[in-house]
């Protein structure tokens, strides 16, 4: 009962900084440099965190954090929950570029702040074309110094099951040369997949050291990734303690 309530209460702070931080970002922001806009949704993930930390009593660690980019990279990051498309913006440096599903897009506020910073929003029915999309607009970021943010499942898996690992990334990868680094973590255990409750906990958040793509076929970066990932989330706590 308890973690329901609090669960709900930071439902109901959260989609008030979407408020807050997406009109800022549409408004103040659009006068301002991109970086600005960047910091701001920089911000929106820190507050996010430190509301979780408050009211839910769900925190995170970071295991390698020494191998976060600060240049120009592809970050290939495992899919359990809604944590990772908040935290990531705080845990990754401001300027990040996301591939993200068309239809956020056309969320009021939210969906207008996506569009105020370069992500890549995608037809996930589109096929070739949306991956020629990404390869072409990705590695165009990506020579602006920005990371570039992918969930290659596609959607959010629960805790203990795995889906394929599209390709996109991976071509985006073996394309543009620039490095891979994986992420994997367990946030899925604390936040579920279409679930309200957020139990009280640590979230382990691992950071893979960045591999070179080039020389490499995309296949085999999919798999490399899809390797090291599943791997490392096998190692860590499978339910809240």
């Amino acid at each position: 009962m308890l973690v329901t309530l609090r669960s709900s209460i930071y439902f109901a702070a959260m989609i008030l900084s979407i408020g807050v931080f997406g009109l800022a970002i549409v408004t103040v922001g659009m006068l301002l440099p991109l970086s600005a806009r960047d910091r701001m949704a920089a911000a929106w993930g820190s507050t996010n965190l430190w509301l979780m930390k408050v009211i839910c009593g769900l925190k995170y660690r970071v295991h390698g954090a020494e191998n976060l980019p600060q240049q120009a990279a592809i970050v290939m990051c495992k899919h359990q929950s809604t944590w990772e498309t908040i935290a990531l913006k705080a845990i990754l440096k401001p300027e990040q570029s996301w591939i993200l599903k068309q239809e956020l897009m056309r969320l009021p506020v939210f969906g207008w702040a996506l569009a105020a910073i370069p992500n890549i929003p995608i037809d996930r029915g589109a096929g070739r074309k949306a991956v020629k999309q990404i390869v072409e607009r990705g590695t165009e970021l990506l020579k602006q110094g920005r990371i570039i943010v992918i969930f290659p499942e596609g959607t959010r898996t629960a805790p203990g099951e795995k889906r394929k690992y599209g390709i996109g990334g991976s071509l985006l990868a073996e394309k543009s040369g620039y490095p891979v680094v994986p992420m994997a973590h367990n946030a899925g255990v604390f936040w579920r997949r279409r679930g309200l409750k957020k139990y009280p906990g640590t979230i382990d958040v691992v950071v893979g050291e960045a591999f070179d793509p080039k020389g490499i076929k995309a296949s085999e970066i999919t798999r490399k990734v899809e390797s090291w990932i599943e791997n490392e989330v096998e190692k860590l706590p499978s339910r809240p303690r």
